[in-house]
């Protein structure tokens, strides 16, 4: 139930479009506030990279995998992202607009500039 619940929410955060960053992107359908709560990133505990894993370091040394499953496996990265995981929870960093690209940074190791 959680889940269904969940997806109902972003679908009304957010739409999935063509992305000028890469392939598809995901995109805000109205005004979101800084500091706003946006949704959480569900899937599969893993192990084994993949392209829409998130990995998160639970505690120091020790990370953890997500294989997303819902729309925010659709964010693209970016050096100066809008948003920002805390755990497998996302959150606007600043005002964004709507339909302004949901993005954030993946990380130095990502490869990505």
């Amino acid at each position: 139930m959680q889940t269904i619940i969940e997806d109902s929410r972003l679908i009304s955060y957010f739409y999935v479009a063509d992305s000028p960053l890469h392939g598809q992107g995901l995109f805000a359908r109205h005004p979101l506030k800084g500091g706003e709560y946006l949704g959480s990133y569900h899937g599969p505990v893993t192990h084994v990279n993949g392209t829409y894993v998130l990995w998160i370091e639970d505690r120091p040394g020790l990370w953890v995998g997500c294989d997303g499953e819902n729309l925010l496996r659709y964010i693209n990265h970016s050096k100066t992202p809008c948003c920002e995981f805390d755990g497998f929870e996302l959150y606007a960093k600043r005002d964004i607009h709507a339909n302004e690209e949901i993005t954030i940074d993946y990380g130095d190791e990502s490869g990505l500039d």
